[in-house]
């Protein structure tokens, strides 16, 4: 049973379902308790930190929310003392006033994750469900469990992209998903499946770049026993068994156009006709499709056909790079090194900002699975208890000149909100630059386009060009 529990005298554990909200806000503990609330969680209040020390002691909760600064007893002093005396109390922190060094001190002292403020329901969200699903099984990093792999952002654009995916989920319409190798595809796919109507049946994936062009056809379709040498059986194709459920085709622009033709007309007529099958069979399956590829290019070319094109990208979503969104990285760079030293059994080392800086500076090319394998490396050499910037990169990846230090990673962070300090950023880069955007799109790291993308982002809502005050 839900509950808002300010005072009571309830001294049984609470539920590890169960969450502390420490904050001497009252606006911010209502907000907070409503959007906790919603998620299914118990929910408990504290206006101090000897309060929040206090109720901790006895209810035992799962997790506390707590802001970094509180009256009496404040956040690091807080995280400090609740970790001395309930050890495996997870702890996020939350402020709209934070540095790399507060965040590093935070994560010394035990605080699992670390919240700038003003942040989304949805991202909170997304933390809460990944810190559960550490604490449920730290070594299953099984992707199509959706609480082990959660879609981490504070990027607006991918928080914009996040939002129209889980519009479009409810449709039965084909989803055509591009981005570079490594953004996330398949993550996104998975998270369009678990926001539909068909979240409860089958989720099945087929990579098109990893099977030859003969086995494909017999995955997708099916064969009967006999159809070809070697069928010495009936097989269902990934059709049928993504029936009532979503199919996944990944790297589609890899199939043969023989291939595609197949394809486009099980998309038309809902039905599928096994190898060496003599009647149809129907099928009901929702298809996502991705690609690294830029298919208008490709039908240009001949490689992929226009008709399918058309057919697929019915709702088309792009997941930008991750050169383009570097506010994520210290929020992934703090998930993987938890999940690194979850999975190989060693304590989380703390991250320093000269490391975060050396991320910032990496291009990426291989984007947030890149980052991943690259923070996992580190965590396992790391010594000390620190990730240091030397441990990153081997000699064939060495990082190029880190780029200016981005907003909510250093700094001060008093001034508003991720979105108000990524325009302040690129007013002032522009100003450097003397308003030449080619210029000011490689120092931010970032492509003109998306430079321009930006800025007309800004007249949208009414900002004016004008770069802010140093």
């Amino acid at each position: 049973m839900m509950r808002e529990d300010h005072h009571g005298d309830n001294t049984a554990p609470a539920s590890n379902r169960s969450i502390l909200i420490a904050d001497d806000d009252s606006t911010m503990q209502a907000a907070l308790s409503e959007s906790v609330r919603r998620l299914g969680y118990d929910v408990h209040l504290a206006s101090d930190g000897h309060e929040a020390l206090e109720r901790a002691l006895v209810l035992k909760p799962w997790l506390v929310l707590s802001d970094l600064k509180m009256p009496r007893l404040g956040g690091i002093p807080f995280v400090r003392e609740l970790k001395k005396r309930l050890p495996d109390t997870t702890i996020v922190l939350m402020t709209a006033y934070g540095t790399v060094e507060t965040a590093v001190e935070a994560m010394k002292v035990g605080a699992s994750d670390y919240l700038l403020k003003p942040f989304s329901a949805d991202l909170l969200e997304r933390i809460l469900t990944s810190l559960l699903g550490s604490d449920a099984d730290p070594s299953d990093t099984d992707g199509a469990r959706t609480p082990q792999r959660p879609i981490l952002t504070q990027d607006p654009g991918m928080i914009r992209l996040l939002s129209t995916a889980e519009s479009v989920a409810a449709s039965q319409a084909t989803v055509l998903i591009t981005g570079e190798s490594g953004t996330g595809k398949e993550l996104l796919a998975r998270f369009v499946h678990s926001r539909s109507p068909r979240a409860h049946r089958p989720f099945v994936a087929v990579n098109c770049a990893a099977l030859p062009e003969g086995l494909l056809e017999s995955e997708l379709f099916g064969h009967e026993r006999g159809a070809f040498t070697g069928a010495l059986g009936r097989k269902q194709g990934k059709f049928e068994m993504a029936h009532q459920g979503t199919l996944l085709l990944d790297e589609i622009s890899e199939m043969n156009l023989g291939l595609q033709a197949k394809l486009l007309r099980v998309l038309q007529e809902r039905e599928v006709d096994r190898i060496g099958g003599r009647e149809p069979i129907p099928i009901d399956v929702r298809v996502i499709a991705t690609t690294n590829r830029a298919l208008v290019r490709e039908v240009e070319q001949g490689r992929f056909r226009e008709d399918l094109f058309y057919r697929l990208n019915v709702l088309p979503l792009s997941i930008p790079p991750l050169r383009e969104r570097p506010t994520d990285i210290p929020l992934l760079v703090r998930h993987f090194v938890k999940c690194a030293a979850a999975r190989n059994g060693v304590p989380a080392p703390a991250v320093t900002e000269a490391t975060v800086q050396a991320l910032l500076g990496h291009p990426w090319k291989g984007n947030v699975r890149e980052l991943e394998n690259v923070i996992e490396r580190a965590t396992l050499l790391s010594e000390g208890g620190t990730v240091r910037a030397d441990l990153l990169f081997s000699e064939s990846a060495a990082p190029t000149p880190a780029s200016p230090p981005v907003p909510g990673v250093g700094g001060d962070l008093g001034r508003g909100s991720l979105w108000e300090m990524e325009r302040d950023l690129i007013f002032k880069t522009l100003a450097r630059t003397k308003d030449n955007r080619t210029h000011a799109a490689r120092e931010l790291g970032i492509s003109v386009r998306t430079l321009r993308n930006k800025l007309r982002e800004y007249r949208a809502v009414g900002q004016e060009l004008a770069p802010p005050q140093p």
